[in-house]
């Protein structure tokens, strides 16, 4: 980084000096509580399902849920507007060392980014996320080296069950999501819980992909199926370069 660049990240992080000092006590306690809040959650439909009395469930006090509440919306709005910062290095320091991304040296991430349980999430490198993607990684997510996200891609790791009477949501680890090296994923795909798609797979534009994709193979559609299979003699690798600002 020259000296220039470096002048220039001191003056934008002074800029944002708010955001990381209320992200940093803030995103902890959601950390902390996010859990208790899921079990209190769960308690609370159990309880109105049973016929049956039960004891109150535990509940976290009244200022712990209220912070956590508190928390977990101040962490989402910062997350979300921290994709739109003019700057790379910027972004990529909040990212890395405020929200606990698992960012690998010369990753990118494009502008526009939401990122959900960023501290879930592992970028390889010199992978690139296009702009306005789409990451949640409440489950985990992980992006091998050399993975290319078009713009608008969308990855879910969690979901309602529209077969509970009650709406819940029933993910769990087995949920994550796996992109392996080299895979090419086009613009506004939509990738489901529970998918892995192997090392040089391409996935078309605008498909939705549903099940696991073979490695080097080709899918298109919705859902997304086989349609061809791309050369094994992969040997390029991304430089980490990006475009200024964006």
């Amino acid at each position: 980084m020259s000296h220039l660049e470096t002048a220039l990240l001191i003056l934008v992080l002074l800029l944002y000096a708010k955001w990381i000092i209320f992200s940093l006590a803030l995103f902890p306690a959601w950390l902390i509580t996010k859990d208790a809040q899921r079990r209190d959650r769960i308690a609370d439909s159990q309880a109105a399902s049973s016929d049956k009395p039960q004891a109150a469930p535990t509940r976290l006090p009244f200022i712990i849920r209220f912070v956590g509440r508190i928390a977990y919306g101040y962490v989402r709005y910062m997350i979300f507007q921290t994709g739109w910062i003019p700057s790379h290095h910027v972004r990529n320091f909040i990212y890395r060392y405020i929200f606990l991304v698992k960012k690998a040296s010369k990753a990118v991430i494009y502008w526009g980014a939401e990122i959900r349980a960023p501290h879930n999430l592992h970028i390889g490198s010199r992978s690139i996320i296009g702009d306005k993607s789409l990451l949640d990684a409440r489950h985990g997510i992980y992006i091998g080296e050399d993975v290319q996200l078009s713009s608008n891609v969308s990855i879910y790791t969690e979901q309602h069950d529209h077969r509970d009477p009650w709406f819940g949501c029933s993910s769990d680890a087995s949920f994550r999501v796996r992109i392996d090296d080299h895979a090419w994923i086009g613009s506004n795909v939509i990738i489901l819980p529970k998918v892995h798609i192997g090392e040089g797979a391409v996935v078309a534009a605008g498909s939705v992909v549903t099940k696991d994709v073979p490695p080097y193979t080709i899918v298109a559609g919705v859902p997304a199926i086989p349609k061809g299979e791309r050369t094994r003699d992969l040997r390029y690798h991304f430089s980490g370069g990006y475009l200024a600002f964006y």
